[in-house]
């Protein structure tokens, strides 16, 4: 089964959930400002996907940059389950192993 995690209203996620549902795969969707994530997931992205799922692109990240920037990893951490709107999105995982952080057409089209 998957799981797809995100904010409701993000384009992107929204983007993503339609081409799963295009796809007939059926998932999970867990939304950050109902559950933000645990420490626990954000290290399991990390370890799996080599950084923080970060979005330096966000205007929330361009709103806290100066901050986030001058954090130990573990704020960091802090920051981002506070301020979930820093993750980039959607975060993908298929039985909880992260797949993919971001929504690409062409990796879609690969699942199944």
């Amino acid at each position: 089964m998957y799981q797809i995690y995100g904010i409701s209203n993000c384009d992107t996620v929204k983007k993503a959930r339609k081409h799963l549902e295009s796809l007939e795969i059926e998932f999970e969707f867990h939304d950050f400002k109902k559950a933000p994530p645990t420490k626990a997931l954000i290290s399991r992205w990390k370890e799996k996907l080599g950084e923080l799922p970060l979005n330096k692109k966000s205007r929330t990240y361009r709103e806290h940059k100066e901050t986030y920037d001058g954090l130990s990893a573990s704020k960091k951490v802090d920051m981002l389950i506070d301020q979930s709107s820093l993750i980039k999105r959607p975060l993908l995982e298929k039985n909880n192993k992260p797949i993919t952080m971001g929504y690409s057409k062409d990796e879609y089209e690969q699942l199944s």
